[in-house]
């Protein structure tokens, strides 16, 4: 973990979804194997955030499994991350947690974090779906938040840019894209806010 030594307040910090709450990679490598016969992929081949410039795989097909797990995303078995579950539910417990994605619609994650939350920690989750991965610095900035988690390192830039602190989930496609404070789990996240 790469992070200051400040703690953050829970009720100041705020999480993308994909990437950082939801384990995407592993459904789509899961998929593109089951639906499309790519079944050598590890998550160790994702070095781009773009996919498409990274595997050998049509972009339609990429296009195609992601809609699939944005469009139904417990249909898909699309996973928690490592140790989510219950650090939001610590986090829960301290303060209304903020989850601003690049996803159109709230209502499928709202459904995902029903089904894998405690109903304790799913009454204190606000989801904001902005349909872009561009321009979260603004809503972030508008639900009152000092800080973000984000697994794409352009959005992490981008919001360091705009005075919020940014801190990048290490992933394979966002290795050596920035210089920022990282974590490379759900309990370095923990640390940050608890420990």
């Amino acid at each position: 973990m790469n992070t200051r030594q400040v703690k953050i307040d829970p009720a100041s910090l705020g999480f993308d979804f994909d990437g950082v709450i939801a384990d995407t990679a592993e459904v789509f490598i899961r998929l593109a194997c089951e639906k499309y016969d790519f079944c050598d992929i590890r998550i160790e081949d994702i070095t781009n955030f773009e996919v498409e410039q990274c595997l050998q795989i049509a972009p339609e097909i990429v296009q195609s499994i992601f809609m699939e797990v944005l469009l139904d995303s417990i249909g898909t078995g699309l996973q928690p991350m490592p140790d989510a579950v219950q650090v939001l539910g610590e986090l829960a417990e301290q303060a209304e947690l903020m989850v601003v994605t690049a996803r159109p619609e709230a209502e499928p994650v709202y459904a995902w974090l029903e089904k894998f939350l405690p109903a304790t920690t799913y009454s204190h989750i606000r989801i904001i779906a902005m349909g872009a991965h561009d321009d979260k610095a603004q809503h972030i900035k508008q639900a009152g938040l000092s800080h973000f988690i984000d697994d794409r390192a352009e959005t992490c830039t981008q919001l360091n840019s705009a005075g919020i602190g940014a801190i990048v989930f290490n992933h394979p496609w966002n290795k050596n894209r920035h210089s920022l404070p990282t974590v490379g789990s759900w309990q370095d996240i923990r640390a940050l806010c608890l420990e």
